[in-house]
């Protein structure tokens, strides 16, 4: 971040303000962590922020602190219109694109309040007045942890907000294992359990907090895996009439696109998801080494993220889509 935007920034927040903070759709972890962290440093400044998310957010976050209070456009879509458009500020976090926040684009785009990008995708979009985007970060929390400390308010982060900043960091670096884990983020991460983050108990509420039906759900997505070995590929999908049989609830799926990944010998990993309520397949990517599935992500499913690990979709059918990925892998060299 340069000097022209801190000081843009502390001008933005030298007085008390309405303040709307968005994550992307169907948030998770660094979303949700980076959101709420940032609504309890702006408490601390004597403004008033609200954190509206696009959809809801998967149980295993619902300890977060003051993740009650979070809105949730979907569900109430006039009272978060009109609180977006009251909105003096707005912070969009873990996202680069308003499309990335569903039907809440055509609200956000036609609101005349300055924004704020904290983001660590590629390609942002030029809709805001200050863009602190890099993509050599690991997670949009260690960044709104630097936000802060650029606008040396670092003093006020406490056991509250680093918990927050904690949870994101855990999720989006997969436990510290990511490449862009650096030193600097064990540091900031120490600084955290020394404000009295509970590092032993977080990762059992995030990653030990199972339903049953979701692991008879996992179950069945490691019988429907996949691998084409000669590509160096695995991948799994899950029917609509899947979810349904184990109960699906949001967040069931979350990393299940990581155990392709552990196959020795596999540098690339997919998820397909059929979701008939969106009219949608929902796709997640996993790489390992230099195959970056951001772009593969954005050629072929239109989608993005990260170099290893992105996103994508296709209106097309389960089978079809999953024809079309193996006729792109079968020409690709990996």
């Amino acid at each position: 971040m340069n000097e022209k935007d801190i000081l843009l920034l502390q001008e933005l927040l030298s007085t008390p303000k309405k303040i709307a903070i968005i994550p992307h759709r169907s948030p998770d972890g660094d979303a949700m962590g980076s959101t709420l962290g940032l609504n309890h440093f702006l408490l601390k400044l004597n403004h008033k922020p609200v954190v509206i998310a696009p959809n809801d957010f998967p149980d295993f976050l619902a300890w977060l602190p003051s993740s009650k209070e979070v809105l949730i456009y979907e569900n109430d879509k006039v009272t978060c219109t009109e609180i977006l458009k009251e909105a003096e500020l707005i912070f969009t976090l873990d996202f680069n694109a308003l499309h990335r926040t569903g039907e809440m684009e055509h609200v956000l785009s036609k609101l005349e309040a300055p924004k704020v990008m904290i983001d660590h995708h590629q390609s942002p979009d030029s809709y805001a007045v200050v863009t602190y985007s890099d993509t050599s970060f690991g997670s949009t929390c260690e960044m709104v942890y630097n936000f802060i400390s650029y606008l040396g308010k670092k003093s006020l982060i406490d056991k509250t907000i680093a918990t927050c900043l904690y949870t994101g960091i855990l999720t989006d670096s997969g436990g510290f294992r990511f490449p862009k884990t650096t030193g600097t983020t064990h540091r900031i991460v120490a600084e955290f359990i020394d404000l009295g983050v509970e590092n032993t108990e977080i990762p059992t509420l995030l990653f030990d907090n199972n339903s049953y039906d979701r692991l008879q759900l996992l179950g069945r997505a490691m019988q429907n895996m996949k691998v084409i070995f000669d590509k160096k590929t695995s991948y799994i999908s899950l029917s609509q009439k899947e979810l349904d049989e184990f109960n699906y609830v949001k967040g069931d799926t979350e990393g299940i696109v990581n155990y392709g990944l552990t196959i020795k010998g596999i540098v690339f990993a997919a998820i397909f998801i059929e979701h008939r309520d969106e009219n949608i397949i929902k796709i997640s990517f996993r790489s390992q080494g230099d195959f970056d599935v951001n772009q593969f992500a954005r050629e072929h499913f239109n989608g993005g993220g990260h170099i290893n690990a992105a996103g994508g979709k296709s209106n097309d059918s389960l089978a079809n889509t999953i024809k079309k990925f193996e006729q792109i892998i079968s020409k690709i060299a990996l």
